[in-house]
């Protein structure tokens, strides 16, 4: 056996996490439905029964029932313990300016450590086809454009940590000493937060009892398959949205992506909007929001609001992809001088000079360089920065860049 497999139920709450982990990772895999089989036993060769799913074999023999996605990526060799006291610099996520930071800063020499508190990508890992990334005329998808980022990374050098977050910084003595959820301290001369940011809620009743039960934040990619002939519903009308309703237009029977405002274009590359233009099975309900949600174990129905004709109504359907705005993941400098706006987002370089708060804690003479924060040594880069430009080619870019930023300031510790 030289693939991975897993077994389950393919379309339940508990495989979908896997899954969804698995395919973000390039992890090739065999899925194996045995959902019918448990009382005979007989798509389940060498287990117990009964047994507690999904179950997770391995190309080497090992079996691990009900698995935490950590003992996976144990498994495969991805659960690593820091190697060094110290580091030059300490990244924090593995999106596209993560990954860039980690490459440029390991490739020019640097003490170099990227952490990751889900799958190497971030939300860019998610999308089934970028199309407009310099270099792949053809497109690339999210997952395998992140695997040769990390690849290249590892080549270089750069100690990878996935699965593992920070929820505490603490700067002095020129030095960042984060915490991270596991317990591990690290410490770095400096550090790049490229943490991105996360899909917002709905916030409506039964959005978390539906959570894997129909309900999706992100394009879910890896439940294309389930999507078969089904009317489906995407809310948002970012590229994310777009691409995850042009995607899935070739698995579902209908498309039906849900945006507040009157136009795409306002949100959506231009590439985008005349593609969906041009297939048949997606339909755009413009003015519109997802107001209730019901279903007895699993989403069978929404109502949708049209804010413009001031109608509700409830449409059937099982799969429902939430793909509006973001919210920083910014938490774990809530304690530190790092200036932040009103919704979490760091601010950096310019935008820094005209606010109190860091009039109050910059004690250098010089100005923040482009992409730091108030904190000397600690920089931001991609999404998770005020004012940035969403797109996975600036996320490069800003990595790249941050990098430079961290060469001036070590030049002069």
């Amino acid at each position: 056996m030289n693939k991975l497999r897993l077994y389950g139920k393919p379309d339940s709450p508990e495989i979908y996490p896997i899954r969804d982990f698995l395919r973000r990772s390039v992890v090739d895999f065999d899925l194996i439905d045995i959902s019918n089989d448990l009382g005979s036993g007989e798509g389940i060769p060498r287990f117990d029964n009964p047994i507690k799913l999904p179950v997770v074999e391995f190309p080497d023999g090992r079996i691990i029932v009900d698995p935490t996605l950590e003992q996976i990526a144990t498994c495969l060799g991805w659960i690593t313990q820091p190697r060094y006291s110290e580091y030059d610099v300490s990244i924090f996520g593995a999106g596209p300016a993560g990954l860039s930071a980690a490459v440029y800063a390991a490739s020019e020499g640097l003490k170099t450590i990227l952490i990751e508190r889900e799958a190497i990508g971030g939300q860019a890992g998610t999308s089934s086809l970028i199309e407009n990334y310099l270099g792949f005329p053809e497109g690339i998808s999210g997952a395998n454009l992140a695997e040769r980022a990390r690849q290249q990374a590892l080549k270089f050098g750069v100690e990878i940590m996935i699965l593992k977050e920070g929820i505490k910084g603490i700067f002095y003595g020129n030095r960042i000493h984060a915490t991270l959820s596991s317990g591990e301290e690290l410490v770095a001369k400096a550090n790049i937060c490229a943490t991105g940011v996360e899909y917002k809620r709905l916030d409506l009743d039964g959005e978390e009892r539906f959570f894997h039960k129909g309900v999706y934040y992100g394009a879910g990619a890896s439940e294309a398959f389930f999507c078969q002939d089904k009317d489906i519903y995407i809310v948002g009308g970012g590229n994310s949205a777009g691409q995850a309703a042009v995607y899935f237009s070739g698995f579902a029977k209908c498309v039906f992506m849900v945006i507040r405002k009157g136009t795409l274009s306002d949100t959506l590359s231009d590439y985008l909007v005349q593609r969906i233009a041009k297939i048949d099975n997606i339909t755009v309900l413009y003015h519109s929001q997802v107001d209730a949600l019901e279903g007895d174990d699993y989403l069978q129905r929404i109502k949708i609001l049209d804010s413009q004709k001031g109608e509700e109504r409830w449409c059937d359907t099982a799969k429902l992809f939430i793909c509006i705005g973001g919210k920083p993941n910014t938490e774990w400098a809530s304690q530190t001088a790092i200036c932040r706006d009103k919704n979490g987002y760091l601010y950096t370089g310019n935008d820094l000079v005209s606010l109190e708060s860091y009039k109050n804690c910059w004690q250098l003479d010089r100005l923040p360089y482009g992409l730091e924060t108030s904190v000397p040594g600690s920089f931001a880069a991609g999404d998770v920065r005020v004012n940035s430009v969403k797109r996975v080619a600036s996320a490069v870019g800003e990595g790249a860049m941050a990098v430079t930023q961290v060469h001036q300031y070590l030049s002069k510790l």
